[in-house]
């Protein structure tokens, strides 16, 4: 299996997968990509996972950011490993449109130690579904390659179709916030078939980008409703200041 690594390596050179630029191994990020990366890391809001820009202990119970004050999520907590920007964006892009799915591997370091707390008391992995068209158009849904990679890496089981989409719903990269609220509305059912098996476990959710929340917060009230114990989200990036992607 090496001397076979080795020979796709040197006949297919491995590239940065936002730059292009020759690397170790294949999905790699070069290291001037690596440099501009913007991890997230505290101190952040303990609900939504919302990177602070100074030490906030003391100032309100929980480390809550404002939005989670005004508008509690459904969830229980959100952690993204990365904040979405030019840094990030080709990673995330190349990765979701460009498929270059061989970069998920590169990505199980980076969520591992974001979701490390979440996935100590996971049952399931259940991924963000796509609608089937668009499952058609992309050949892949990128939430569940995620999740598949993640079991492989923790041994949590993933339940790749818990959820469906029951309406094709337009992209959301153009909508703000409250757009994109009535965009996915009853968007999501849970499976019938695996209500009883997700009834009183813990969920971690998995997506590719934490934007607003709509998305993540609609899926948790159909998990919900089928009376599991919590539900907490795990994602790739997340957006810190809403920009269209």
């Amino acid at each position: 299996m090496a001397i076979l690594h080795q020979m796709i390596n040197f006949l297919l050179p491995p590239r940065c997968i936002a730059t292009g630029e020759i690397v170790n191994d294949q999905g790699m990020v070069s290291p001037t990509v690596w440099r501009d990366l913007n991890f997230i890391s505290d101190p952040k809001c303990d609900s939504c996972g919302f990177p602070f820009d100074f030490d906030i202990e003391g100032l309100n119970d929980g480390h809550l950011c404002a939005s989670c004050m005004k508008y509690p999520p459904q969830y229980n907590q959100a952690r993204a490993a990365l904040i979405y920007d030019d840094a990030s964006r080709d990673i995330v892009l190349g990765f979701k449109h460009g498929d270059q799915t061989h970069a998920v591997p590169t990505f199980m370091p980076w969520l591992l130690q974001a979701g490390r707390e979440l996935l100590k008391e996971t049952d399931y992995l259940v991924p963000v579904p796509l609608h089937p068209t668009r499952l058609i158009r992309r050949r892949f849904n990128q939430s569940a390659l995620i999740a598949k990679y993640l079991s492989k890496e923790t041994g949590v089981k993933t339940v790749l179709n818990a959820l469906t989409r029951l309406r094709a719903t337009p992209t959301q990269g153009h909508l703000d916030m409250k757009e994109r609220k009535k965009n996915v509305r009853k968007a999501f059912q849970v499976a019938p078939r695996y209500i009883e098996r997700l009834k009183g476990k813990n969920i971690i959710l998995v997506d590719d980008v934490y934007t607003t929340g709509a998305t993540v917060n609609e899926c948790t009230k159909e998990l919900l409703k089928c009376d599991v114990n919590s539900v907490s989200i795990l994602t790739l990036a997340r957006v810190v200041k809403p920009e269209k992607f």
